[in-house]
């Protein structure tokens, strides 16, 4: 059967998730198999988009196709590239904060983070002024991959652009139809997809996270493998219900800072449904310049509460994106461990936020990713 080696490779996906080391109960479980879902579609489409001599940009990761602390504030996208073609990518630039491009040569492995060829983002480009645009890679250089981000501070205010890419000599031709033999492959493919994702994950979160400290965040510093105009905060947490985590970071002056939570899957809480991640734009800053965030299970009653989800463990993630300059310790985040009923204490700038605005809140994150999604 074509689908042969997709159900074997399901099956041995199972047996991974089941196995994690932090898969400790039914709810553990439950989100695993969830997660093996969204990962299940992912692999078929990226099987599918594999598509080198007519390539088309796929979305990488969503809401429901997560994997690898997907970022709530990204828009990612990627197409195959083959070394001895040139590709042409067009498009509009819309008004968010960042869009931003990599080259990769090649794809992220349990023991190999893929080289960055080249980075850069539309500061680079020559954009007129409707917002539109050409990117040219050309024959004979080095690239696997195109990665392209498109990252949103303020989600209801911001429009997302558009994107396309063409490899330049198969412009207005059309490519060969599908055989079993073509189409037995790309289920084998999705099958080594499939399983790569989630060993790959599950080593990466263990490589850059769990070895750290529990409840500290590292000072900011490049990201692994990411761009070079991106630095990041990470840690991971372990916190009782009746204890919250304060982090408190300056606000930046940069156009993208945001934070999430991620779960023990290594993917981003829900972020639709429940206040998971903020940006600087969602975010209340303090009039001392700072911001101060509390994570916990308990409603503070705080606006800049980040909701644990019932998650006792879990990934924080700080990101500061289309940087000018290098970022210091004193750019990052200070972490404090404190009891819930002691918020009022430790919160110099303590006010608090009612059922109804936070109800507002929420109702305010899913009309803007329903938005985000159509566009």
């Amino acid at each position: 059967m074509l689908t042969t080696s997709f159900a074997d490779a399901i099956r041995e996906a199972e047996r991974i998730i089941e196995a994690a080391p932090h898969c400790r109960d039914e709810r553990d479980l439950a989100e695993g198999h969830d997660y093996l879902a969204g990962s299940i579609r992912a692999s078929v489409q990226m099987a599918w988009a594999y598509q080198r001599d007519f390539p088309y940009f796929v979305r990488s990761t969503g809401p429901y196709t997560k994997m690898g602390l997907d970022n709530p504030d990204t828009l990612y996208f990627h197409a195959w590239l083959r070394n001895d073609a040139e590709y042409v990518v067009t498009g509009e630039r819309g008004s968010t904060a960042d869009l931003s491009f990599q080259i990769l040569d090649g794809e992220y492995s349990p023991v190999r983070v893929p080289g960055s060829l080249s980075a850069f983002d539309d500061r680079e480009l020559a954009v007129a002024e409707d917002g539109a645009y050409t990117v040219r890679l050309a024959e004979g250089v080095p690239k696997a991959m195109l990665v392209v981000r498109e990252v949103f501070s303020d989600w209801a205010g911001e429009r997302p652009g558009r994107l396309r890419i063409q490899r330049v000599d198969r412009i207005g031709a059309a490519p060969p139809p599908p055989t079993l033999d073509a189409l037995t492959k790309r289920y084998g493919v999705a099958g080594k997809m499939l399983i790569g994702r989630l060993r790959t994950f599950l080593a990466f979160a263990e490589r850059f996270y769990l070895g750290l400290p529990v409840n500290t965040l590292t000072p900011p510093r490049p990201t692994p493998g990411g761009l070079s105009t991106q630095y990041s905060s990470v840690g991971h947490y372990e916190l009782d219900d009746d204890q919250a985590m304060v982090v408190t970071v300056p606000r930046s002056d940069a156009p993208y800072q945001g934070i999430q939570l991620g779960s023990m899957w290594y993917v981003s809480l829900d972020y639709i449904n429940h206040q998971t991640s903020l940006t600087t734009a969602q975010a209340k800053a303090d009039p001392d310049g700072l911001i101060r965030y509390v994570i916990s299970e308990r409603d503070p009653g705080v606006a800049n509460w980040l909701e644990r989800t019932g998650h006792r463990r879990g990934y924080v993630q700080l990101r500061w994106q289309r940087l000018s300059r290098a970022l210091t310790a004193e750019d990052g985040p200070a972490v404090e461990i404190v009891a819930v009923d002691d918020l009022p204490k430790v919160l110099p700038y303590h006010e608090t936020i009612t059922p109804e605005q936070w109800r507002q809140r929420i109702a305010a994150r899913q009309a803007a990713v329903a938005d985000r999604m159509l566009g």
